[in-house]
């Protein structure tokens, strides 16, 4: 029987400890917070977005940062097997739009007290607010972990879970950086990942609280092109967030500090000569109208002051003598909303860490470190990140679930 430890509960750490005690070791799980998956609990609102329905080749698609490296991981345990193993311990999983997969309670802690459950059954040794102060070995093999108390434990193996630098409020300080590091891997640069953005327009403070649906969003760097999408998006006092933003943002982090261009085309379902000629309809049953209140069957509430403002038709003027170049210049900003981002939320609000633990460095199919025998990693603290829409979980489950089975 061999003694692994797993430094960090969080997804992929409870899912190596977990796969580990299967196969008959005495597994010790280390987590620095008072209780585990912290930062499980507040996935996907609280609600706990913990895979996605997609199939495996879709998923990599959804995996822009080294996805290639989880063609192993994915194939080993995909995610028709995690939903298995969740419902197995009577957790009742829904797909949402997009493939979304969630507890059908919408409870992130049902997910957690399932992994509990399987951590239990398998006899985990859990040690909580208990924090790694080093990693240790002998011969370039581990040998033990040495905790911040100065209580030293023996073991075979050590898996690191240690999560990235997104949401330090739940324990992921980079520690594992640190420990990898020390043992020889290189770090590739750590950024924020699915993170809200900053743009520099003052009027968006205005716009606070208003989200978007079914809107097309394009980001262009210099007239090139960095990404595109369609769905849902959120504007704050600071700027933009919500789904097709975050998702954005891991394009958009390449080329800050710099100006990006961020262009909302409002209504993506109406080419130009149609939205113009709807316009033209709406104008004709308001005749009198004046043109600050004309455009509520076509805009939200929030937005109409802004759009007026920028259109820079004069707001007293009636509809019915709005000319045709007015009216096409209030076409064009309805399909080229545009918004210049400057910069990103600090880490710490990001969702997602992107860099790590350098892929070259890792076994793709059996997540062991090709520098040091018997260490293995899982999970954020890899140089792996996906785009939102359950990904990332799937990527930590995936993970542990393979250092686990070779640990």
């Amino acid at each position: 029987m061999k003694t692994v430890v797993v430094v960090g509960g969080g997804a992929a750490g409870m899912m190596a400890a977990i796969k580990s005690a299967q196969l008959g070791n005495k597994v010790i799980l280390i987590e620095k917070n008072e209780k585990l998956g912290k930062k499980v609990f507040i996935t996907g609102k609280g609600r706990c977005n913990v895979t996605t329905d997609k199939d495996i080749e879709e998923i990599i698609q959804n995996i822009p940062g080294n996805g290639s490296f989880m063609y192993s991981s994915l194939y080993t345990f995909p995610n028709t097997e995690l939903i298995k193993m969740i419902e197995n311990k009577g957790v009742k999983l829904k797909v949402e739009r997009g493939g979304r997969v969630f507890p059908e309670s919408d409870k992130s802690s049902d997910i957690i007290r399932c992994f509990e459950k399987y951590l239990n059954e398998n006899n985990v040794d859990i040690m909580l607010n208990k924090e790694v102060a080093e990693i240790q070995k002998e011969n370039e093999k581990i040998s033990g972990v040495k905790l911040k108390d100065g209580l030293k434990i023996k073991c075979d193996s050590v898996i690191i879970a240690t999560g990235g630098m997104s949401y330090p409020l739940t324990g992921s300080t980079g520690d594992g950086y640190k420990f990898a590091k020390l043992m020889g891997h290189t770090i590739k640069d750590i950024k924020p990942s699915l993170v809200p953005l900053v743009v520099k327009e003052d009027w968006v403070k205005e716009l606070m609280g208003l989200s978007l649906k079914n809107v097309s969003v394009t980001m262009k760097y210099k007239d090139k092109v960095i990404y595109k999408d369609f769905g849902e998006m959120l504007f704050t006092h600071f700027g933009i967030s919500g789904p097709i933003v975050l998702s954005g943002s891991r394009s958009a982090v390449d080329y800050l500090p710099n100006e990006v261009e961020f262009i909302i085309d409002l209504k993506p379902a109406l080419n130009f000569n149609e939205l113009d000629r709807r316009i033209l309809r709406d104008f004709g049953n308001l005749k009198n109208k004046q043109f600050k209140n004309s455009l509520n069957e076509l805009l939200p509430q929030k937005l109409i002051p802004v759009i007026v403002n920028l259109s820079e038709i004069n707001p007293e003027k009636r509809v019915n003598e709005i000319t045709k170049d007015e009216r096409h210049k209030l076409v064009n900003l309805l399909k080229n909303f545009k918004l210049t981002v400057v910069g990103t939320r600090p880490i710490d609000e990001a969702i997602i860490t992107r860099g790590g633990v350098d892929t070259k460095e890792i076994d793709p199919s059996t997540m062991e470190s090709k520098i040091v025998k018997d260490l293995f990693f899982a999970g954020e603290v890899i140089d792996v990140d996906g785009l939102t829409g359950g990904f990332n979980l799937q990527i930590a489950f995936s993970t542990g679930y393979c250092a686990g089975m070779n640990a």
